[in-house]
């Protein structure tokens, strides 16, 4: 999102979906996105605005990003403005024998072979993610997620927001996870891209923190705790200072102070826009239930322990729904009694307790199929049997390139 908010808590919401250009047949990565671009906008460019939706350039030549380029507050309206707009990009890509593939990773590429930069706008910035990083891996240049990007208005709106957040971004994947293969294999996570998310800037290891972040009271204090020290700590690899902004920061959630939102980056993308609206949705609606505080204090919320939270997140990317949630203080402050609980059942808890207006439940039914049915990650395995080969992977891939054409969920 490019747009500045200035919008108060819940007042409107800007979302991010990213997806791979692979060939229409063997699904492998096309490093086109510069052709898509250039042939939805006429001309050569690396951003395009199409109505209220627009287009853009990613790290890597075979990811593109579609987003509502103003913040809106109807979220119910975009799964139909998404789906046209990638209709529409399908439409230019058949003309080359290309199409767009979902999920959060692709389940075959090599990176080390495959990856093609960018190299037009934004190109330096790239090439300095590259040098001090190493782009040519996984979690570099084999991820696609959606960012939802929350407003706020002023410290009291962050402090509250941004405790909401923390305490939700652990269940993520549980109701998120779309990767489990990679290198051709299903590697023991439901959300193989968070796995890899996890360590992208173990160079300089205050970027990432821990991924959950820590504990924030106002833009000074999140400053002073979290920006200065990144940007200290990656100075001498970037004496430039290219990298010196506040998007560097690669924590599951990051304060944009830029346009006054919170940007949450956890959520694996989905199979159909349908899916990934209803998964943000149904997030936006349990950070407005802590937020009001519905299920506990602000101040309890902000006392439950970052390791916990932590150990709770690698529960999900690894076991999704069926993650086991332990932690007395965390169970607390979401409502629950102390004991344990499975990540599901914690989102059931979640959507029915704070879901306050009947007429906004459009986004229930793609949650309750699955919560009935496990994260997209989980039904993929399901499909591909126990028994992969690259055969299977291709004609399970194949169907979820026909359900993000289609606007349909994968069941």
């Amino acid at each position: 999102m490019t747009a500045r908010f200035t919008l108060p808590a819940f007042a409107g919401y800007g979302i991010e979906l990213e997806y791979m250009v692979v060939d229409r047949v063997s699904l492998a990565v096309r490093p086109i996105a510069d052709q898509l671009l250039r042939s939805l906008a006429g001309y050569d460019t690396a951003d395009v605005e199409r109505g209220t939706l627009g287009w853009s350039n990613e790290l890597v030549r075979h990811v593109v990003e579609v987003k509502n380029v103003v913040p809106t507050a109807a979220l119910v309206e975009l799964p139909a403005r998404f789906h046209d707009e990638i209709r529409a990009a399908n439409t230019k890509l058949a003309a080359v024998d290309a199409r767009l593939m979902p999920t959060a990773m692709h389940p075959w590429m090599d990176p080390a072979t495959e990856t093609v930069l960018w190299e037009d706008a934004g190109g330096e910035i790239y090439r300095t993610y590259d040098r001090i990083y190493d782009c040519r891996g996984h979690g570099w240049s084999n991820l696609q997620s959606m960012h939802v990007n929350m407003p706020f208005t002023g410290d009291e709106q962050f402090e509250r927001l941004h405790a909401a957040i923390r305490l939700v971004l652990p269940l993520v994947p549980a109701l998120a996870a779309s990767s489990p293969f990679e290198d051709g294999r299903s590697q023991g996570f439901l959300d193989r891209r968070l796995e890899n998310y996890r360590t992208l800037c173990a160079r300089t290891p205050s970027v990432a923190g821990r991924i959950i972040p820590e504990t924030a009271r106002s833009r000074a204090d999140y400053e002073a705790r979290v920006l200065s020290p990144m940007y200290a700590e990656i100075a001498p690899l970037d004496p430039e200072g290219i990298l010196r902004h506040e998007w560097l920061n690669s924590r599951g959630a990051i304060p944009r102070f830029d346009r006054d939102a919170i940007e949450i980056r956890l959520v694996d993308v989905q199979e159909c826009p349908q899916a990934d609206l209803a998964i943000a949705a149904a997030i936006v609606s349990s950070v407005r239930a802590l937020y009001r505080e519905t299920f506990s204090c602000l101040t309890d919320q902000q006392r439950v322990d970052t390791d916990a939270l932590c150990d709770a997140l690698l529960a999900t990317i690894r076991d999704g729904d069926e993650a086991i949630i332990e932690h007395a203080a965390y169970l607390r402050a979401l409502g629950l009694p102390e004991g344990s609980a499975g990540a599901r059942d914690l989102w059931r808890h979640l959507v029915d307790t704070s879901s306050d207006d009947p007429a906004g439940l459009w986004w229930r039914p793609a949650i309750d199929m699955i919560l009935a049915q496990g994260p997209l990650a989980r039904r993929i395995l399901r499909a591909t049997g126990s028994d992969v080969d690259r055969k299977r992977l291709q004609a399970v891939y194949g169907e979820l390139c026909d359900c993000l054409d289609q606007g349909r969920m994968f069941a």
